[in-house]
């Protein structure tokens, strides 16, 4: 397969490059003036926008040296690294390498961990590290890389790119130790996040893994402000998921009955917080009956009002039981 001239090879490529230590010194990425050709060329490998397919066929050709050396050559230089991950192709083509060596993503691994925020944060070097966490089987990497999600977990969660990264690691996590303590983080940090315009979406996250025990956790964390949050959008739904588990429903509950009637009728005629209010309705009825005629009890002198606003579904719970206003 040709690299940036039809005379430099794969095989050229690995001739050129010492073994096994690699390039020595501070190499900086393609452009800079004291960049290798063959630093370019294999830049020119990994970030070209087609070829695709030819380079999986490629790969799939080499033995366990070739991709160690390949994988030394990429993750030479820091900022070398960075410029290929934080590019869509050659963010893609990391990817297809990784999981193919045990030797190769040890190598990987270290450069990921050396730039570990800047990487899981960024649009496209964030799936590296994604798939790095699926396909990492050795437990002393595994580890390595879960050390790193905990200390940077707030941080993930709270940018644009960072919170996708984090959600799928959660999503997708296997260890029950980790799991465990980045829930837990989750839950005890879980206003904070709810308020955040990225971290809201973790916590929703993980509240759709239904873990009961997390979501109390997050219920405790989110007591007082439940109703707040109802009246933003992305807040309700997370306290719309609260309403779900009898254990953090009870909560949100007691919240709305011991607000003062002028603010909940306000939640309740509210695009976002009516949607909540309703779902209360219903999710007590099922389960919990005492709150629920404690709260059509609180409802019911502004049926009138609820008839012409967001809050029509209410008033429709509420006239379905025939009582008197």
């Amino acid at each position: 397969m040709a690299v940036a001239g039809d005379t430099f090879s794969m095989s050229t490529m690995f001739d050129a490059l010492p073994y096994p230590t690699g390039i020595s010194g501070s190499v900086p990425p393609p452009g800079f003036a004291s960049a290798t050709h063959l630093h370019a060329a294999m830049f020119n490998l990994m970030t070209c926008c087609d070829g695709m397919s030819s380079f999986k066929e490629m790969i799939a050709t080499l033995d366990k040296t070739e991709l160690q050396r390949m994988a030394s050559l990429l993750t030479s230089d820091s900022d070398y690294f960075m410029a290929i991950v934080t590019n869509k192709h050659g963010s893609r083509r990391v990817q297809k390498l990784l999981g193919k060596s045990d030797d190769a993503d040890a190598i990987f691994c270290a450069a990921i961990l050396r730039r570990f925020l800047q990487i899981t944060t960024d649009k496209y070097a964030s799936y590296v590290t994604i798939r790095a966490m699926v396909v990492f089987d050795d437990k002393d990497k595994k580890k390595a890389m879960y050390e790193q999600i905990l200390y940077y977990a707030l941080d993930l969660a709270c940018d644009q790119y960072g919170c996708i990264a984090l959600n799928d690691i959660i999503t997708d996590a296997d260890d029950p130790y980790y799991r465990d303590q980045i829930l837990d983080l989750v839950a005890y940090n879980a206003l904070c996040l709810s308020n955040d315009a990225s971290g809201n979406f973790v916590v929703q996250r993980v509240l759709t893994l239904n873990d009961l025990r997390t979501m109390h956790s997050i219920a405790v964390s989110l007591r007082g402000h439940c109703i707040d949050l109802s009246f933003k959008k992305y807040g309700s739904y997370i306290v719309e998921k609260l309403l779900e588990a009898d254990e953090s429903m009870v909560v949100v509950v007691v919240e709305l009955l011991e607000c003062d009637g002028d603010r909940l009728m306000r939640l309740a005629r509210n695009e976002f917080g009516s949607f909540v209010v309703y779902k209360a309705l219903r999710s007590t009825k099922m389960s919990r009956i005492d709150l629920f005629w404690n709260l059509v009890k609180k409802l019911l002198p502004f049926l009138r009002i609820l008839r012409r606003s967001h809050g029509s579904n209410i008033a429709n719970i509420l006239e379905s039981l025939k009582l008197r206003c």
